[in-house]
């Protein structure tokens, strides 16, 4: 038996369901990116505001590229399951927020007809990093991405996330319609403002008139989201059915913590977001940078040692109490670069962390974390070492995170046995790793040579020999020794 509609009376008495009916919900967002996180983060907000009596915020999500989640949620009638795992035990809940799902690259026009539908107010995106077809370092749009060269040739058929923004923008622009929010939930800095910049740069390649009435019409608002979501296995999957006492294709698993912080600008209204517990603030960044700098940097930090290590997960990580120490100490190293507002408890802050990272119910791959690192390291760890840097404070902590992805990106084990790197610059890692060999006082200048990485800090001296010297060190006694001496 399948979860579906028909059968949510079915269900276990202890498993919470949609507290609305599903049949008056309409459609008010589009979510581009219909992934793990955002079904375990945003759906989960938008699913309370139904329950509180907004129906006209259902959500149709859309994914990129691939047709796996929408193949899975379809028959289920787009219900699934968040499981919310802790040492304590498992809650389960069963989402309905999600009221259709579409696959873009299949029919792109659909999809751009829905965007353009007006009673659609928002567009909120988890494309990841490289889904915005971005620079880094500078937050531009790389005007050479081969999904922005396809785009700017095929206005009405495209693939890319800013690509399908604008064409349902311009659509609604010549209809008459009400622009809708372009809401980010990615960690981008200033993500607000980046997909701005990116979105108004691919219109404005296009007509520079549409560019300026996507500047001076549509909301960008800034968020900081905040949830740990590891990828769902074929044993989660059986255990959630389990529990159910009926199939669930793709369910969720995450963690009892959750945060939304969002900037409340919007074009086109909102759902009572304060109600359902996000933040409406007036200035995100403070909390953006709170999260990129002390969670995100030391999640990569654990992903890229931990996994040279021979560490799974990062709650195997954790267990060993150098690794502990290494998080807390990337996380004190970045403290002390944040202004935050009056009232913020930072030692709290780090100390939750902390107690997440290690949670032994979630199975958060090291590997999984350490996808698109070329993409993640300017906004996770740059920024501190940049910082530190300009304030003549030590950076060797920092220096040791990137070491361990450099070393991870050669695609080489400390056994000789292959990683698959997951990253859009992996052949370039890959062909610079075999150019220079695995010698430190070679490998690591080329990679930090790398603008789209590191822009001009990989050329500052005090962080070439730093990382050097940690590259080094990786090679010479391997992760865990490193760790533990640091």
């Amino acid at each position: 038996m399948r979860l579906s509609r028909a059968n949510l009376d079915r269900l276990p008495s202890g498993i919470r369901r949609p507290a609305y009916d599903r049949s008056r919900v309409t459609p008010g967002i589009v979510h581009l990116g219909l992934g793990a996180f955002h079904r375990a983060h945003q759906a989960v907000v938008i699913d309370d505001c139904l329950a509180a009596g907004a129906p006209a915020w259902g959500i149709i999500g859309a994914s990129l590229r691939s047709p796996d989640t929408r193949d899975a949620l379809f028959p289920q009638d787009h219900l699934y399951t968040v499981a919310v795992r802790s040492a304590e035990g498992t809650d389960h809940r069963v989402i309905g927020a999600l009221v259709g799902s579409e696959v873009a690259r299949e029919d792109p026009a659909r999809l751009i007809a829905k965007m353009a539908d007006p009673a659609i107010r928002i567009v909120s995106l988890t494309v990841t990093e490289k889904g915005y077809c971005h620079t880094p370092q500078t937050g531009d749009l790389d005007e050479r991405h081969p999904d922005v060269v396809h785009d700017l040739n095929n206005f009405d058929a495209p693939r890319s996330a800013p690509g399908f923004i604008v064409a349902a923008l311009a659509r609604r622009r010549t209809q008459g319609h009400a622009p809708f929010t372009v809401l980010s939930c990615d960690n981008l800095a200033a993500n607000g403002h980046t997909v701005q910049r990116i979105v108004t740069q691919f219109a404005a390649l296009r007509s520079k008139d549409l560019g300026k009435w996507i500047c001076e019409n549509v909301a960008f608002p800034c968020t900081m989201v905040d949830r740990i979501v590891p990828e769902t296995t074929d044993a989660d999957r059986a255990a959630v059915s389990t529990t159910l006492g009926m199939h669930d294709a793709w369910p969720v698993m995450t963690e009892p913590f959750t945060q939304w912080v969002v900037e409340d600008r919007f074009s086109a209204g909102r759902p009572d977001l304060a109600a359902a517990g996000v933040e409406l603030v007036t200035d995100v960044k403070p909390f953006e940078l709170m999260k990129l700098r002390l969670l995100n940097a030391s999640h990569s930090a654990l992903a890229y040692l931990g996994y040279l290590a021979g560490y799974e997960t990062i709650a195997d990580t954790m267990r060993d109490p150098n690794f502990a120490r290494l998080a807390a100490s990337v996380m004190e190293d970045a403290a002390v670069t944040l202004t935050m507002p009056a009232g913020t408890d930072l030692s709290a802050y780090r100390a939750s962390l902390l107690k997440r990272f290690a949670n032994p119910a979630l199975h958060h791959r090291t590997w999984q974390i350490a996808m698109d690192g070329s993409q993640k390291l300017p906004q996770r760890l740059l920024g501190t070492i940049q910082d530190r840097l300009r304030r003549e404070l030590p950076i060797e902590t920092h220096a040791l995170a990137v070491a361990g992805w450099m070393r991870y990106v050669t695609g080489s084990d400390e056994q000789g046995r292959a990683i698959d790197v997951r990253d859009p610059l992996a052949r370039e890692f890959a062909g610079l790793a075999r150019e220079r060999g695995p010698v430190a006082e070679r490998l690591a200048p080329a990679l930090l040579g790398i603008g789209k990485v590191f822009g001009p800090l990989g050329a500052d001296a005090r962080l070439r020999e730093a990382v050097t010297n940690a590259l080094g060190k990786l090679y010479a006694q391997g992760a865990r020794r490193t760790v533990e001496s640091c």
